[in-house]
Protein backbone atom coordinates (compact mmCIF):
# COMPACT_ATOMS: atom_id res chain seq x y z
CA UNK A 1 0.00 0.00 0.00
CA UNK A 2 1.05 3.22 -1.45
CA UNK A 3 1.80 5.89 1.44
CA UNK A 4 -0.27 9.17 0.74
CA UNK A 5 2.45 11.93 -0.16
CA UNK A 6 1.52 15.09 1.81
CA UNK A 7 1.60 18.60 0.89
CA UNK A 8 3.14 20.61 2.87
CA UNK A 9 3.32 24.72 3.37
CA UNK A 10 6.67 26.10 2.94
CA UNK A 11 8.23 26.73 5.91
CA UNK A 12 7.59 30.70 7.49
CA UNK A 13 10.64 32.85 7.65
CA UNK A 14 12.19 33.44 10.88
CA UNK A 15 11.72 36.92 12.44
CA UNK A 16 14.48 39.34 12.23
CA UNK A 17 16.77 39.04 15.31
CA UNK A 18 15.93 41.47 18.41
CA UNK A 19 19.11 42.33 18.72
CA UNK A 20 18.54 43.79 14.62
CA UNK A 21 15.88 45.55 15.37
CA UNK A 22 16.03 48.85 17.66
CA UNK A 23 13.26 50.29 19.79
CA UNK A 24 10.88 51.83 17.40
CA UNK A 25 10.17 55.01 19.23
CA UNK A 26 13.80 55.42 18.58
CA UNK A 27 14.42 54.93 15.12
CA UNK A 28 10.89 57.12 14.70
CA UNK A 29 12.73 59.67 16.54
CA UNK A 30 15.96 59.27 14.33
CA UNK A 31 13.33 59.28 11.33
CA UNK A 32 11.55 62.13 12.12
CA UNK A 33 15.06 64.23 13.06
CA UNK A 34 16.57 63.27 10.01
CA UNK A 35 13.73 64.55 7.91
CA UNK A 36 13.01 67.87 9.28
CA UNK A 37 17.06 68.30 10.26
CA UNK A 38 16.13 69.29 14.07
CA UNK A 39 15.77 67.82 17.57
CA UNK A 40 13.05 70.65 18.09
CA UNK A 41 11.34 70.44 15.03
CA UNK A 42 11.00 66.72 15.51
CA UNK A 43 9.66 66.87 18.94
CA UNK A 44 6.89 69.57 17.59
CA UNK A 45 5.81 66.93 14.82
CA UNK A 46 6.23 63.99 17.34
CA UNK A 47 4.22 66.25 20.19
CA UNK A 48 7.28 65.08 22.15
CA UNK A 49 9.38 66.91 25.20
CA UNK A 50 11.99 68.44 22.99
CA UNK A 51 14.70 66.12 25.86
CA UNK A 52 12.42 62.81 24.94
CA UNK A 53 13.77 62.94 21.47
CA UNK A 54 17.07 63.45 22.73
CA UNK A 55 17.08 60.51 24.67
CA UNK A 56 15.40 58.47 22.00
CA UNK A 57 18.82 59.42 19.76
CA UNK A 58 21.23 58.75 22.49
CA UNK A 59 19.06 55.12 22.59
CA UNK A 60 19.77 54.94 19.17
CA UNK A 61 23.27 55.14 19.00
CA UNK A 62 24.12 53.00 21.90
CA UNK A 63 22.09 50.42 20.30
CA UNK A 64 23.94 50.58 17.08
CA UNK A 65 27.29 51.59 18.73
CA UNK A 66 27.50 54.17 16.22
CA UNK A 67 27.54 58.14 15.85
CA UNK A 68 24.81 58.61 13.79
CA UNK A 69 24.28 62.74 15.19
CA UNK A 70 26.86 65.49 15.79
CA UNK A 71 25.66 68.20 18.06
CA UNK A 72 26.89 71.81 16.73
CA UNK A 73 26.26 75.04 18.05
CA UNK A 74 23.23 75.48 15.26
CA UNK A 75 21.98 72.30 15.95
CA UNK A 76 22.77 68.58 15.16
CA UNK A 77 23.48 67.43 11.67
CA UNK A 78 24.06 63.50 10.65
CA UNK A 79 27.60 62.09 10.53
CA UNK A 80 28.02 60.38 7.29
CA UNK A 81 27.13 56.81 9.32
CA UNK A 82 23.68 58.49 9.93
CA UNK A 83 22.88 60.07 6.63
CA UNK A 84 23.92 56.62 5.03
CA UNK A 85 21.40 54.60 7.64
CA UNK A 86 18.81 57.42 7.02
CA UNK A 87 19.12 56.48 3.70
CA UNK A 88 18.66 52.76 4.34
CA UNK A 89 15.71 52.67 6.88
CA UNK A 90 13.52 55.56 5.01
CA UNK A 91 12.35 53.68 2.79
CA UNK A 92 11.09 51.30 5.40
CA UNK A 93 9.12 53.34 7.31
CA UNK A 94 7.64 54.65 4.28
CA UNK A 95 6.93 51.29 3.44
CA UNK A 96 4.95 50.83 7.05
CA UNK A 97 3.34 53.57 7.15
CA UNK A 98 1.93 53.34 3.51
CA UNK A 99 0.71 49.55 4.57
CA UNK A 100 -0.47 50.67 8.13
CA UNK A 101 -2.52 53.60 5.92
CA UNK A 102 -3.77 50.78 3.49
CA UNK A 103 -4.97 48.96 5.52
CA UNK A 104 -6.96 51.32 7.36
CA UNK A 105 -8.44 52.68 4.52
CA UNK A 106 -10.18 49.07 3.36
CA UNK A 107 -12.12 49.42 6.20
CA UNK A 108 -13.25 53.14 6.56
CA UNK A 109 -16.73 53.48 4.85
CA UNK A 110 -17.68 56.68 6.51
CA UNK A 111 -14.86 59.23 5.13
CA UNK A 112 -14.45 60.23 1.95
CA UNK A 113 -11.80 62.85 0.64
CA UNK A 114 -11.86 64.57 -2.45
CA UNK A 115 -9.33 66.47 -4.14
CA UNK A 116 -10.89 68.70 -6.98
CA UNK A 117 -9.50 71.46 -9.54
CA UNK A 118 -11.22 74.80 -7.79
CA UNK A 119 -13.54 75.90 -10.66
CA UNK A 120 -15.53 72.40 -10.67
CA UNK A 121 -15.44 72.21 -6.79
CA UNK A 122 -17.12 75.83 -6.56
CA UNK A 123 -19.09 76.11 -9.43
CA UNK A 124 -20.69 72.56 -9.75
CA UNK A 125 -19.63 69.94 -6.71
CA UNK A 126 -20.14 71.91 -3.54
CA UNK A 127 -23.38 72.55 -3.91
CA UNK A 128 -24.58 69.17 -5.33
CA UNK A 129 -22.26 66.90 -2.41
CA UNK A 130 -25.87 67.13 -0.12
CA UNK A 131 -27.31 64.71 -2.34
CA UNK A 132 -24.81 61.91 -2.39
CA UNK A 133 -24.64 62.83 1.68
CA UNK A 134 -28.26 62.04 1.79
CA UNK A 135 -28.04 58.60 0.12
CA UNK A 136 -25.14 57.66 2.57
CA UNK A 137 -25.99 58.75 6.38
CA UNK A 138 -23.39 59.20 8.33
CA UNK A 139 -20.75 59.96 5.70
CA UNK A 140 -18.10 62.68 6.27
CA UNK A 141 -16.95 64.14 3.34
CA UNK A 142 -13.69 66.47 2.96
CA UNK A 143 -13.50 68.21 -0.13
CA UNK A 144 -10.19 70.15 -1.18
CA UNK A 145 -10.21 72.54 -4.20
CA UNK A 146 -6.26 72.12 -5.07
CA UNK A 147 -4.32 72.85 -8.49
CA UNK A 148 -2.14 70.51 -7.24
CA UNK A 149 -2.31 67.00 -8.54
CA UNK A 150 -2.09 64.81 -5.34
CA UNK A 151 0.16 61.69 -3.82
CA UNK A 152 -1.98 58.78 -4.07
CA UNK A 153 0.84 56.97 -2.29
CA UNK A 154 1.02 59.00 0.49
CA UNK A 155 -2.97 58.47 1.01
CA UNK A 156 -4.04 62.32 0.39
CA UNK A 157 -6.93 61.53 -1.11
CA UNK A 158 -9.32 58.92 -2.29
CA UNK A 159 -9.99 60.61 -5.55
CA UNK A 160 -8.94 63.30 -7.65
CA UNK A 161 -10.62 65.67 -10.45
CA UNK A 162 -8.46 67.62 -13.03
CA UNK A 163 -9.51 69.48 -16.03
CA UNK A 164 -7.62 68.40 -18.84
CA UNK A 165 -7.64 70.31 -22.14
CA UNK A 166 -7.63 67.96 -24.87
CA UNK A 167 -5.63 69.93 -27.53
CA UNK A 168 -1.93 70.60 -25.12
CA UNK A 169 -0.25 67.59 -23.96
CA UNK A 170 -1.86 65.00 -21.86
CA UNK A 171 -0.53 64.18 -18.68
CA UNK A 172 0.59 60.45 -18.22
CA UNK A 173 -0.89 58.51 -15.52
CA UNK A 174 1.01 56.03 -14.15
CA UNK A 175 0.59 52.50 -13.25
CA UNK A 176 -0.82 52.66 -9.89
CA UNK A 177 -4.09 54.48 -10.43
CA UNK A 178 -6.89 54.67 -13.14
CA UNK A 179 -8.71 57.07 -14.56
CA UNK A 180 -12.23 57.76 -16.23
CA UNK A 181 -13.67 60.68 -17.98
CA UNK A 182 -16.68 62.43 -16.43
CA UNK A 183 -17.63 64.59 -19.20
CA UNK A 184 -15.84 66.50 -22.73
CA UNK A 185 -16.96 70.28 -22.50
CA UNK A 186 -15.96 73.08 -24.85
CA UNK A 187 -13.47 75.88 -23.82
CA UNK A 188 -14.85 79.31 -24.35
CA UNK A 189 -13.74 82.95 -23.88
CA UNK A 190 -16.01 84.78 -22.44
CA UNK A 191 -16.69 88.52 -21.16
CA UNK A 192 -19.03 90.79 -19.64
CA UNK A 193 -21.87 92.47 -21.71
CA UNK A 194 -20.23 95.76 -20.73
CA UNK A 195 -16.95 94.99 -21.45
CA UNK A 196 -17.64 93.60 -24.90
CA UNK A 197 -19.73 96.37 -26.25
CA UNK A 198 -17.61 98.77 -25.39
CA UNK A 199 -14.46 96.99 -26.81
CA UNK A 200 -13.33 96.55 -30.22
CA UNK A 201 -15.30 93.86 -32.45
CA UNK A 202 -14.19 90.34 -32.46
CA UNK A 203 -14.52 88.60 -35.58
CA UNK A 204 -12.18 86.02 -35.63
CA UNK A 205 -9.82 84.34 -32.99
CA UNK A 206 -6.65 87.07 -33.75
CA UNK A 207 -8.79 89.92 -32.71
CA UNK A 208 -7.87 88.59 -29.07
CA UNK A 209 -4.56 89.51 -29.06
CA UNK A 210 -6.05 93.36 -29.18
CA UNK A 211 -8.25 92.75 -25.99
CA UNK A 212 -7.03 92.40 -22.36
CA UNK A 213 -7.34 88.97 -21.58
CA UNK A 214 -7.18 87.12 -18.06
CA UNK A 215 -4.94 84.85 -16.94
CA UNK A 216 -4.55 82.33 -14.25
CA UNK A 217 -0.85 81.18 -13.27
CA UNK A 218 0.66 81.63 -16.40
CA UNK A 219 -0.36 82.56 -19.89
CA UNK A 220 -0.19 78.91 -21.26
CA UNK A 221 -3.54 78.18 -21.65
CA UNK A 222 -4.50 81.32 -23.59
CA UNK A 223 -1.44 80.60 -25.41
CA UNK A 224 -2.73 77.26 -25.96
CA UNK A 225 -6.09 77.79 -26.48
CA UNK A 226 -5.13 80.80 -29.12
CA UNK A 227 -2.89 78.45 -31.12
CA UNK A 228 -6.12 75.54 -31.09
CA UNK A 229 -7.51 78.46 -32.72
CA UNK A 230 -5.12 78.67 -35.83
CA UNK A 231 -3.10 81.73 -34.09
CA UNK A 232 0.52 81.03 -34.03
CA UNK A 233 1.90 84.35 -33.72
CA UNK A 234 4.67 84.72 -31.43
CA UNK A 235 3.67 87.24 -29.24
CA UNK A 236 4.24 88.06 -25.71
CA UNK A 237 1.07 87.82 -23.94
CA UNK A 238 0.19 90.04 -21.31
CA UNK A 239 -2.47 90.74 -18.86
CA UNK A 240 -3.44 90.37 -14.88
CA UNK A 241 -2.42 87.16 -13.21
CA UNK A 242 -5.00 85.67 -11.12
CA UNK A 243 -3.97 82.31 -10.65
CA UNK A 244 -7.39 80.27 -10.62
CA UNK A 245 -10.13 79.80 -13.41
CA UNK A 246 -12.52 81.10 -10.82
CA UNK A 247 -10.64 84.48 -10.32
CA UNK A 248 -10.26 84.97 -13.70
CA UNK A 249 -14.28 84.55 -14.30
CA UNK A 250 -15.26 86.21 -11.89
CA UNK A 251 -13.14 89.44 -12.72
CA UNK A 252 -14.60 89.04 -16.20
CA UNK A 253 -18.18 89.23 -14.84
CA UNK A 254 -17.28 92.42 -13.31
CA UNK A 255 -16.01 93.81 -17.07
CA UNK A 256 -12.35 93.33 -16.37
CA UNK A 257 -11.66 91.82 -19.17
CA UNK A 258 -11.91 88.27 -21.02
CA UNK A 259 -11.16 84.94 -19.45
CA UNK A 260 -11.53 81.13 -20.37
CA UNK A 261 -13.48 78.81 -19.13
CA UNK A 262 -16.25 76.02 -19.84
CA UNK A 263 -19.83 75.13 -20.18
CA UNK A 264 -19.74 73.04 -17.49
CA UNK A 265 -18.85 76.17 -15.11
CA UNK A 266 -20.48 79.23 -16.65
CA UNK A 267 -23.45 77.79 -17.60
CA UNK A 268 -25.34 79.45 -15.17
CA UNK A 269 -23.98 83.06 -16.06
CA UNK A 270 -24.51 82.42 -19.61
CA UNK A 271 -28.01 81.80 -19.36
CA UNK A 272 -28.29 84.60 -17.38
CA UNK A 273 -26.88 87.23 -19.60
CA UNK A 274 -24.02 87.90 -16.73
CA UNK A 275 -21.62 86.12 -19.57
CA UNK A 276 -21.10 86.35 -23.13
CA UNK A 277 -19.67 83.79 -24.83
CA UNK A 278 -16.91 85.55 -27.53
CA UNK A 279 -17.39 84.01 -31.00
CA UNK A 280 -20.85 81.99 -30.47
CA UNK A 281 -21.96 81.44 -33.76
CA UNK A 282 -19.37 82.23 -35.46
CA UNK A 283 -17.68 79.77 -37.87
CA UNK A 284 -14.45 80.99 -37.25
CA UNK A 285 -14.67 80.06 -33.54
CA UNK A 286 -15.51 76.34 -34.81
CA UNK A 287 -14.75 73.76 -34.02
CA UNK A 288 -14.87 74.29 -30.21
CA UNK A 289 -11.30 73.77 -28.55
CA UNK A 290 -12.51 70.94 -25.69
CA UNK A 291 -11.30 69.57 -22.45
CA UNK A 292 -12.54 66.51 -20.02
CA UNK A 293 -13.09 66.88 -16.50
CA UNK A 294 -11.27 63.42 -15.16
CA UNK A 295 -11.57 61.56 -11.57
CA UNK A 296 -8.52 59.64 -10.68
CA UNK A 297 -8.55 56.81 -8.13
CA UNK A 298 -6.37 54.46 -7.02
CA UNK A 299 -6.32 51.21 -9.20
CA UNK A 300 -5.87 49.08 -6.03
CA UNK A 301 -8.72 51.54 -4.43
CA UNK A 302 -10.91 51.70 -7.62
CA UNK A 303 -14.02 49.19 -6.69
CA UNK A 304 -13.80 50.15 -3.00
CA UNK A 305 -17.42 50.76 -2.10
CA UNK A 306 -17.78 54.39 -1.71
CA UNK A 307 -15.42 55.60 -3.99
CA UNK A 308 -17.26 53.45 -6.67
CA UNK A 309 -20.60 54.65 -5.49
CA UNK A 310 -19.03 58.59 -5.38
CA UNK A 311 -17.94 57.57 -9.04
CA UNK A 312 -21.13 56.15 -10.09
CA UNK A 313 -23.06 59.03 -8.48
CA UNK A 314 -20.83 61.82 -10.07
CA UNK A 315 -21.02 60.06 -13.93
CA UNK A 316 -24.71 59.79 -13.34
CA UNK A 317 -25.38 63.73 -12.12
CA UNK A 318 -23.02 64.67 -15.21
CA UNK A 319 -25.34 62.96 -17.82
CA UNK A 320 -28.51 65.00 -16.49
CA UNK A 321 -26.53 68.27 -17.57
CA UNK A 322 -26.25 67.31 -21.02
CA UNK A 323 -29.12 68.38 -22.60
CA UNK A 324 -28.38 72.00 -21.12
CA UNK A 325 -24.52 71.58 -22.02
CA UNK A 326 -25.13 70.95 -25.52
CA UNK A 327 -27.89 73.40 -26.11
CA UNK A 328 -25.22 75.84 -24.87
CA UNK A 329 -22.57 74.47 -27.08
CA UNK A 330 -25.13 74.45 -30.59
CA UNK A 331 -26.91 77.98 -30.15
Amino acid sequence: MKSEKRETAPPASLPPSRKSLPPFEALRAFDVVARLGGVRKAAQTLSRDHAVVSRHLRAIEAWTGATLIERTAAGVVLTAEGMRYHQQIATAMDMIAHATLDLMKRGDYRRLHIRCIPGFALHWLARRLGEFEQSRPGLDIELKPTDRTPDFSSHETDVDIRFIPTYQAQPELIAELRSVDLITTPVIAVGSRAYLSAAPPIKQPRDLLNHKLLHEENFNRWSHWLTAHGVHDDVDLTGPLLWQGHLTLDSARHGRGIALTNHVIAADDLENGRLIEVGRGNPAFQPHATAVYRLIARNDRWDAPLIRSFRQWLVADLEKELPRLNALAHA
